[in-house]
Order: C-alpha cells, then sequence, then structure tokens
C-alpha cells in the first residue's frame, strides 16, 4: 500500500483514497519525505476514534501529498515530529489542543488559542533581566494579543506571543452554514484571498467550473488586493521610524488602489465581489481604461517615493539589519510568504500551484535575494507592488478576449459524496490555505483553514531577538501578522 494520495491544488479527491496508517507509519513517511507541511489537523472519526490528516506541498513539482492516521479511543499520545522537523511545532500544538493527542518530546508544547486562564511564560532570572508585558489590548482598532518580553537592559532575549483573544469558531460555521460572506470576513485584509480559496473549494466539490473572464477578474483582485496592502505597509514602517514624507505618500497611493476596487466591486476591500461561481461583477472597458490610467500614477508615485526614502541614511540605518531572520532559521521553522521570500526562500503558491493563467501570461517567479531584515521586507514589498501591477495590466488586456462570456455560473450542483479538497491562494501574507471533506451524504463534515500568520508569529519572536525593545514596533510592522487569520 502506498503512504500517499498524490494530488493537485484545487483537485477534488475521493476520501476513500486517502491512505489510513498507523501513527508510526505515517510518522516514518513525513520524515522519509522531507516536504513542507501545508495542513496537520485532526477530525472525530466515531467511537472515540480520531483521524489525523497531513498535506504535504512538494513546492518544486507542484503536488499536494496527503495522507492520515487513525487514532483509537485509548491512543492519547504518539512521539513528535517537531524534533525530527521543526517546521511542525505550531501544528503538532494545535492539533494537541483540539484533539488532546500529547506529541511526546515537542519541545514548546504551548497552547496555540485556548491560553487565557493558565498560559506558563518562559521565564528568565538575573539581576538585570526583567520583563516588558505589552497588550492584550492595543491602542486604536488594532487586535488583541499579549507579548511578553525578556530583557536585560533595552536588549530583547526573548519574546513570547500569546495569542487566541478572539476565537470565533470559523470552522465550526463553516459547517453551519458555510457563504462567502463568511469566508470574506475571515482576515478583513485579504477578503479576495478568503473569498477565492473558498469558492474554489465549493467549485471543486460542486463540479463547476468558472468562465475564462470571472477566472481572471479574480486574478486581478486579487493581485490587487496585493499591491494595496503591501503600499499600505511601506507607509506604515515609513510612520514606525517617524519618515512622515514616506507615511503619507504611501497612505494616499494605496488609496487609489482601493478607491479602484470600491470601482470594481463597490467595496474598497472586495466585499461581495468573489462569489462561488465566478465573480458578481463584470469590468467594463471604461472601466479598464481608467484602471490603467490610475495604475500607472499608482507605479510612479510608489517609484518615486520608494527610491527617495532609500537613499535617506537615516531611514536606512533604522532598516538595515534590525529583526533579521535568517534563511536556515526562517526554512527550519517554516515561514511561509512574504516572510520566507524576505529570508531568501522563494515560495509562492502562484508560481509554485499555478492555474493554467500563470503560463499563458507568462509569468514567471523573479528572485528576491532578501537577507531576513526590516529592509528585506520593505524592499520585498515595493517589488511585489511593481509585479502586482504589471499583472493587473496584462489581465485586464486579456480580460477584454472574453467580454462576451458570463462572469458567474450557475451554482445549485450538489456537493460531491465522500469528497477531500485543498485550494492554496497565495494572499498578499502567503498562503491562505482551505481545506474541505464531506461525508457518503455529501455533507460537509470537516472544514479546515490556515492563515500565513499561522506560520509565522513565532518569525517575528526570533526576528526581535537580540534587538532593542524599542525596535519591536518597526519589527512587528514590517510582518504585519493576523490575529483574527491564526485566532479563527
Amino acid at each position: 500500500m502506498t503512504n500517499w494520495l498524490i494530488t493537485k491544488n484545487n483537485k477534488k479527491v475521493n476520501l476513500t483514497d486517502i491512505p489510513a496508517l498507523s501513527i508510526n507509519e505515517l510518522r516514518e513517511a513525513v520524515i522519509s519525505e522531507q516536504k513542507r507541511p501545508i495542513a496537520f489537523f485532526g477530525k472525530d472519526w466515531g467511537n472515540g476514534a480520531t483521524r489525523l490528516f497531513v498535506v504535504l506541498a512538494d513546492d518544486i513539482n507542484g503536488d499536494l501529498l496527503v495522507s492520515s492516521a487513525i487514532f483509537s479511543a485509548n491512543e492519547k499520545s504518539y512521539e513528535c515530529l517537531t524534533q525530527e522537523i521543526p517546521s511542525f511545532h505550531i501544528f503538532e500544538r494545535e492539533f494537541y489542543e483540539q484533539f488532546g493527542i500529547e506529541p511526546l518530546n515537542h519541545p514548546w508544547l504551548k497552547p496555540v488559542r485556548i491560553n487565557q486562564d493558565k498560559y506558563e511564560f518562559f521565564n528568565m532570572e538575573g539581576d538585570e533581566v526583567h520583563q516588558v508585558a505589552v497588550g492584550p489590548i492595543h491602542a486604536g482598532v488594532i487586535e488583541p494579543g499579549h507579548f511578553r518580553f525578556m530583557c536585560n537592559g533595552e536588549t530583547v532575549y526573548h519574546l513570547e506571543i500569546m495569542l487566541g483573544y478572539q476565537h470565533r469558531g470559523i470552522e465550526e460555521l463553516m459547517l453551519k452554514t458555510p457563504s462567502n460572506q463568511l469566508a470574506e470576513s475571515i482576515c478583513g485584509d485579504s477578503v479576495i484571498a478568503y473569498n477565492t480559496a473558498y469558492s474554489q473549494v465549493m467549485e471543486g466539490l460542486k463540479d463547476i467550473q468558472i468562465s475564462n473572464k470571472a477566472q481572471l477578474i479574480r486574478k486581478a483582485a486579487l493581485e490587487m488586493e496585493r499591491a494595496a496592502i503591501q503600499i499600505g505597509d511601506m507607509g506604515a514602517i515609513a510612520g514606525d521610524i517617524a519618515y512622515a514624507m514616506g507615511a503619507a505618500v504611501f497612505g494616499v497611493t494605496r488609496t487609489l488602489v482601493i478607491n479602484t476596487m470600491l470601482e470594481w466591486s463597490g467595496s474598497r476591500f472586495g466585499r461581495g465581489l468573489v462569489n462561488v461561481g465566478g465573480v458578481n461583477f463584470d469590468i467594463s472597458e471604461d472601466e479598464i481604461n481608467l484602471t490603467l490610467k490610475t495604475l500607472d500614477k499608482v507605479a510612479k508615485d510608489v517609484d518615486r517615493m520608494t527610491k527617495t526614502m532609500l537613499k535617506n541614511s537615516t531611514v536606512m540605518s533604522r532598516l538595515e539589519k534590525t529583526g533579521t531572520v535568517s534563511y536556515e532559521k526562517a526554512k527550519e521553522i517554516g515561514l511561509v510568504g512574504m516572510a520566507a521570500k524576505a529570508s531568501g526562500n522563494p515560495l509562492d503558491s502562484r508560481f509554485d500551484f499555478p492555474d493554467k493563467w500563470m503560463k499563458e501570461l507568462n509569468f514567471e517567479k523573479k528572485p528576491f535575494n532578501g537577507v531576513g531584515d526590516v529592509n528585506s521586507r520593505f524592499k520585498l514589498r515595493y517589488k511585489e507592488v511593481k509585479e502586482s501591477l504589471a499583472m493587473v495590466r496584462k489581465i485586464l488586456s486579456k480580460l477584454k478576449e472574453y467580454k462576451n462570456e458570463p462572469v458567474l455560473v450557475d451554482s445549485h450542483n450538489d456537493m460531491s459524496k465522500d469528497a477531500f479538497i485543498v485550494s492554496i491562494v497565495e494572499g498578499w501574507r502567503g498562503e491562505v490555505v482551505h481545506i474541505a471533506m464531506t461525508d457518503g451524504n455529501g455533507t460537509l463534515t470537516r472544514y479546515k483553514i490556515k492563515d500565513p500568520s499561522f506560520n509565522n508569529w513565532y518569525g517575528l519572536a526570533l526576528a526581535v531577538r537580540n534587538n532593542g525593545v524599542s525596535d519591536f514596533p518597526l519589527c512587528n510592522k514590517s510582518f504585519n501578522l493576523s490575529y483574527s487569520g491564526n485566532d479563527l
């Protein structure tokens, strides 16, 4: 019997075809593959049993490897994978928290979300050691999260991040009332990415083929979302180092992009645009021409402001060598998306798990030689803004060829029975992963979601080490991770 079912992104498979191994067999299979974990989650399997599903990414070949293990009611532990493959650390912690099956010898077996009552922070002793506690309540509209710094003088030795203050039960809600409105509300700055992943899952389960026009509009919207948030974050980084001109210019420029989204869909963040079966709104030729004109201005303003900012020696003294995560450490702990790319690991599911348009429109992955500091994360944003704007131009040009196609097709098909599907969408932070499975009646029985922040919060903790405590806001903004995407 093979240990893995090999599938592709957005491809429905039969649940009964997924191998069911013993946990020791699965553990050995995972270790022998040495591939990146995309998902590691459990499902109640009846009579007290729990089935653990594992999805690994073969980023080179664009394959997904799926397998599972069944724990009987009496099996409450297994030898952890984290000791062998550290990137499993957060996945095993979540699995233990949700199902009570302990990964033995896990080096940091702490709660992920359900933690406010009895969370034991790491403690250091010494005459000059002191703790700085920040949050969970922050100024303005920032979401809740607690940061505990262990410092010697002004130097941070260790940062521990405790989240889970707004656990909303999203995965359970998806089983009861799945909808595009729920999907786009999970993480408010990644509306298009989340809504696209959800729609692709549902379309796969219902055997729905959307039009070329709808595919291209979704793709353009995803890149508009990426450009808008990255420009906004460039402004936020400028603001955190008191470079007021950069904060003002990038803020105004971001507004041009999101106001264009408003013209497309009636929402600056693209709410209501993506739907199961396609999209709800067409983009007229006049809107295309206006968008292209706006993007020309956006590209010029971002280019001019970035070059001016990076020539400033005071700016560079704050950005360079601050908050560094090395390539080796980023890969070891499993960083994804922007955080990984800034450290030199070029993970990008747009290119690693491409749809047909990536080849047809000749989009190519371009290298980025980052060293993992704030400067690298700033420059990567600049690179991605330029690339996303160029992609939108090409997509909108292609869109004109399909002007007579519908934007939305009927989506009332029944869901397939005993089905399993994975959808990965590269949001601006990194890979957004949605996984769904159905039972023999075609009813959703498990819906699993992973935000890139789930992988990357620990990267922020490592980035702050050996920096001044006053550098934390800048490091934090350079990652700009999601609380709600993590807490679910």
